[in-house]
């Protein structure tokens, strides 16, 4: 199968996807900056498009950024796919789409869009647009949506919470009991792998990725104290407490902690991957929540 990826293969996902792929499928990686290889006669027969704007720790994007990268190029992506010989087109969206904050219960693909960030609601914008248009009756649109991917090269908020805990600093959110579902990139890699393989057993839609189990801010920490070796001193501060001082946080960069990423931390946010799994016969995935998260916290002690 002929692989056209839309996107760098030098960042995070790319840079896997590139390693992963290169035996089983012919890949090419192809910039969205620069079309003079969108010729007339795209030779492909999947194109999975991993352009996106996702980390901003700057504050500087603004929302016209975030609506460029992964709205506007998400369109023109799908018109080069829909002129072009491929068969199957794979949108790379985000749980963001529809909740990024908090959920009561375990989110299926029916679930209404909830997007609250200019990073979501641009995600949500792209989906509803790319679901609007008229398939041809010999093509197919996969929209996948994964919680947080992390991995060796990942600069999300799992680097940034390692970084508090390797400089040695009191762990405050004990108090704070939460599940969230995450995505190894060994997994995201073979769910792509999988559905590459498969395809002919999904139908055009919305899936959802997730590594199988859940894990709790708490259980993140003491894995990486595990791992770090690190005797980090835990100070569970009252949720009230903790809650002020991340407004503080709001204010200035100097501050580790703002209510934003409170949230990211403490919050209950779990994905039901049942429907691909189900679609595509998945038993197990390669690697357990717990055995990914390792190899991340191993690849952040190295860059450290």
């Amino acid at each position: 199968m002929r692989v056209l990826i839309l996107g760098g293969n030098t960042g995070f996902i790319g840079s896997h996807l590139s390693t992963k792929l290169k035996d089983p499928f012919q890949c090419d990686f192809v910039s969205m900056r620069n079309l003079s290889w969108a010729t007339d006669n795209i030779l492909a027969d999947c194109m999975i498009n991993l352009v996106g704007k996702a980390h901003d720790f700057t504050g500087k994007a603004t929302e016209s950024d975030f609506f460029f990268a992964n709205f506007e190029l998400a369109k023109k992506a799908f018109d080069l796919f829909i002129s072009s010989q491929a068969k199957l087109f794979i949108h790379i969206s985000s749980l963001a789409a529809i909740e990024e904050v908090e959920s009561a219960k375990s989110l299926s693909e029916n679930a209404s869009y909830n997007s609250v960030s200019p990073y979501g609601r641009s995600k949500q914008a792209a989906e509803e647009w790319l679901l609007s248009q008229k398939l041809p009756t010999d093509k197919k649109l996969i929209i996948l949506r994964p919680p947080m991917v992390h991995g060796a090269g990942d600069k999300g908020n799992l680097k940034q919470l390692f970084s508090i805990v390797s400089k040695g600093i009191p762990y405050p959110l004990v108090r704070f009991k939460n599940k969230r579902s995450f995505l190894s990139i060994d997994n995201f890699c073979f769910y792509i792998e999988q559905i590459l393989l498969q395809n002919k057993k999904l139908s055009s839609g919305i899936y959802h990725l997730s590594d199988d189990e859940t894990l709790s801010s708490n259980e993140i920490v003491k894995i990486m104290k595990q791992e770090t070796g690190l005797k980090v001193p835990c100070f569970p501060l009252p949720k009230r407490i903790i809650s002020f001082l991340s407004k503080l946080g709001d204010h200035t960069r100097a501050f580790p902690l703002n209510t934003w990423r409170l949230k990211k931390l403490t919050s209950n946010l779990v994905v039901s991957n049942k429907k691909i799994k189900v679609a595509l016969a998945i038993e197990r995935l390669p690697k357990t929540a717990k055995e990914g998260l390792r190899d991340t916290i191993r690849a952040l002690k190295q860059q450290h």
